[in-house]
């Protein structure tokens, strides 16, 4: 091994290894490791200023702002209490009604302050209608996990691995290109959820006694900074419907321009976040304070040790022995067991670091095997996000944990069968809408 894989190697074991502990802030784990690969020169500045201007931050960054500026209007809140209302007779169907709308508000909304808004009215409503909040708060957070998928920008993952993927040399996905893929997952996920969730979890422990602020608190000190401070949320707000109609517009309008193929989505969202500023529906302050610079930093630190794997080799060393592995199985089964190793990562490393690990190795091994490179990518995508056995591999768990006051064993119990379904799903369906 040369010099510079033995650093990009270190760097990335200790990266791994201080994410897998937990113990300091994740975004600066990731600052670490690039700020030491460019200290070793296993990085050359340029490559690590490509890092911090990629397409998918301005694009994710921009969004951050539209979103919050959404959130300060009350119409996420006034939305979700609507649907509440209208659902609330219905007993058990009407939470499930609820837990739907979620799921389908996350493919293009971050999912945090659509679970820190949705949770406690679930418990609330649960509660009213004697039924175990228990039997709803999983499923809620799973959900949304699921329809944030759904899309290129409803999660953060789909965003960066299409931004790996760009600098590997592949095409770019559009905004609904994996939806089918990702609905076909999520249907599989959530009937599963639907049908085995009730009587996977005990009733008991009255689940909701915790004090809800104190729930979002806990959230967001456990939380591993790839998905923002729940506590920026936890403050119900009031309607202001003018201004919370001009920034659903504009952000149906970004989506309508990405959609059509008029300009990408970092363009569309930027020029829609500014847009925001200049009519002051929302302020510069404000839209600072969206931004939620720690995620982009975390990205951007990622990027940059994920790049050294590539212009080190490492990413090839690893495909050599993968494909060593899989070698003679073809394409379907090598597919098979990238999904379930980046469903395996997922769950003990932050999903934007399975995503710049994983994404160059799915572009080399489907150029070893001579095949499209398409599927592969798609499954890191879906896969990268579905941190269901554990409370702590997604922020949201965290928050449904806390509040429930589920035990480690509701989610291992719950989450582990639906990444077996999910995986199975994820390896039927694409193929089916991305041919190798």
């Amino acid at each position: 091994m040369t010099f510079d894989q033995i650093a990009a190697l270190t760097v990335l074991v200790a990266v791994v290894a201080a994410l897998i502990w937990g113990k300091l802030r994740s975004d600066v784990v990731a600052l670490a490791g690039a700020a030491a690969l460019l200290g070793l020169g296993v990085v050359r500045p340029v490559e690590a200023q490509s890092a911090f201007a990629s397409p998918a931050l301005i694009a994710l960054a921009s969004l951050f702002v539209i979103a919050y500026a959404m959130e300060l209007s009350g119409l996420l809140d006034a939305v979700i209490r609507l649907a509440i209302r209208l659902c609330r007779r219905l007993g058990a169907l009407g939470l499930w009604l609820v837990i739907l709308f979620c799921g389908a508000a996350s493919a293009f909304l971050n999912n945090t302050p659509i679970v820190v808004l949705a949770a406690p009215v679930v418990r609330d409503v649960a509660i009213s209608q004697n039924l175990p909040p228990k039997r709803f708060l999983i499923p809620l957070s799973y959900v949304t996990i699921l329809g944030g998928a759904c899309t290129l920008i409803g999660t953060s993952t789909n965003l960066l691995v299409n931004d790996m993927a760009r600098s590997a040399g592949q095409p770019t996905f559009n905004l609904f290109d994996i939806t089918p893929v990702a609905l076909v997952i999520g249907a599989v996920g959530g009937l599963y959820l639907l049908l085995f969730a009730p009587r996977l979890l005990r009733d008991g422990e009255g689940g909701a006694d915790i004090p809800y602020d104190q729930a979002v608190r806990d959230a967001a000190a456990s939380g591993n900074g790839t998905i923002g401070d729940a506590s920026l949320f936890a403050e119900s707000r009031s309607l202001d419907l003018p201004r919370g109609l001009a920034a659903l517009g504009v952000f149906v309008a970004v989506i309508v321009v990405a959609a059509m193929g008029y300009a990408p989505i970092a363009a569309s969202a930027f020029t829609g976040a500014v847009l925001l500023v200049l009519t002051r529906v929302i302020s510069a302050d404000e839209a600072y304070r969206g931004l939620r610079p720690q995620i982009l930093l975390l990205i951007a630190g990622m990027v940059v040790v994920g790049l050294s794997l590539e212009v080190t080799g490492l990413a090839a060393t690893a495909t050599s022995a993968l494909t060593a592995v899989v070698g003679g199985l073809g394409p379907l089964a090598t597919l098979a067991v990238l999904y379930g190793l980046t469903l395996f990562l997922t769950e003990i490393l932050s999903n934007a670091a399975v995503a710049v690990l994983l994404t160059p190795v799915a572009v080399a091994l489907a150029e070893t095997l001579g095949v499209s490179p398409q599927p592969f990518i798609v499954a890191v995508m879906m896969a990268a996000s579905a941190a269901f056995a554990t409370p702590f591999g997604y922020q949201t768990n965290v928050l449904v944990f806390e509040m429930g006051r589920y035990n480690y064993m509701d989610f291992v119990r719950i989450g582990l069968p639906l990444n077996f379904v999910t995986w199975a799903a994820g390896v039927a369906a694409i193929p089916v809408f991305f041919p190798f």
